[in-house]
């Protein structure tokens, strides 16, 4: 004889009738146990399995107007430095008994905003939202709704709320300052994406470093894009150059990118790196030690600015009304120095004296 099929997205009325309970008291074993006697939740459970039952927690939210999931908007989880965002976003709400929800915009402004609707209509209890460019609109919107939201990464102007940031201007500074210290005079800053906004504040950076070392020059190379293959027709440029008409140090405003001219400088030109060049990147994405030569990159403590991102977030949900005062968070950056300005053998020997 065939097994009957079982029903697709059973109601709890169903797991009612088929436990010869009131719907009241399948309500009861889920969300108040204590409430039902011991062998009625046994048997509404049982039945809770059979037919497959999952509560629908979207549904309630929007019954009770509330919910236990905090929605989290990243601008792009192939960037390392977005998956330790959601990192931190998590180990912070789930101290505070929330639940995290992810949508990934993939640098698409429009599929930022379906998310951002999204997790608006879906009733979560707040918003963290980090994008690369100017998300103003979206952020107003969810907000007129009664909706917090906290923005990592990005300073959104003339919008009242909640920020972490890096300090990115410091990123590009300690970046080209390491090069300079390092006796490299003839500086290059390549970079793309010039509306992004660590792009120019990081620009900003490099240029300060510049303008207080007398003697040092500074480039500004526009590679089209932050990827590896950006980095790569960056090299292919340079190699009409002579050897002595190379930058020999190169702020790269990505990780990608500083790989990607790595790689190229190896294939295209007679330079070594960091014999006749040192490259540095900006972010300490997970691809910073993957590339051809283990690139010096600076920090941005990702894990720490979703942390403190979900902190402020439960601290405006606890806040009494009125009470709350946005403010924004700022994270220092620090550099870490690999083979890429030092070398295989100046590095090892800076790790064993523990630098």
């Amino acid at each position: 004889m065939p097994v009957p099929r079982a029903k697709i997205n059973p109601s709890m009325s169903d797991v009612a009738r088929h436990a010869g309970v009131s719907i009241a008291t399948v309500s009861n074993v889920i969300n108040r146990p204590e409430k039902v006697a011991a062998a009625t939740a046994e048997r509404v459970r049982a039945s809770i399995g059979e037919l497959g039952f999952v509560r629908n927690d979207v549904a309630r939210s929007l019954a009770t107007g509330s919910a236990s999931t905090v929605g989290m908007v990243l601008a792009d989880l192939d960037n390392s430095l977005f998956v330790d965002m959601a990192h931190g976003a998590q180990q912070g709400s789930d101290a505070s008994g929330l639940r995290l929800l992810l949508g990934n915009a993939a640098c698409d402004l429009r599929r930022q905003d379906d998310y951002l609707d999204l997790f608006d209509e879906a009733r979560v209890r707040g918003v963290l939202l980090a994008p690369m460019e100017d998300s103003r609109s979206g952020i107003e919107r969810i907000r007129a709704h009664g909706r917090l939201i906290v923005v990592l990464n990005f300073q959104q102007p003339d919008v009242d709320c909640c920020t972490v940031l890096v300090d990115n201007e410091q990123v590009g500074y300690l970046a080209a300052r390491h090069l300079i210290e390092g006796g490299r005079s003839r500086l290059a800053f390549l970079a793309g994406r010039e509306y992004y906004q660590p792009v120019q504040a990081r620009r900003a950076g490099v240029r300060r470093a510049v303008q207080s070392a007398p003697g040092v020059t500074l480039e500004e190379i526009d590679a089209g894009g932050l990827e590896f293959p950006n980095g790569l027709s960056v090299a292919r440029d340079l190699s009409a150059r002579r050897l002595g008409d190379l930058p020999d140090g190169v702020v790269a405003v990505a990780d990608e990118l500083g790989n990607g001219l790595i790689e190229g400088l190896r294939l295209e030109t007679e330079a070594r790196v960091p014999q006749d060049i040192s490259v540095v990147g900006c972010e300490d994405n997970r691809t910073a030690q993957g590339g051809p030569v283990a690139l010096t990159t600076v920090q941005l403590s990702g894990v720490e600015m979703g942390q403190a991102a979900a902190e402020l977030l439960i601290e405006e949900m606890t806040a009494d009304p009125g009470v709350h005062r946005h403010r924004t968070v700022v994270l220092h950056p620090s550099l870490i120095a690999r083979d890429s300005t030092f070398g295989a053998s100046s590095t090892e020997l800076l790790r064993a004296k523990g630098a």
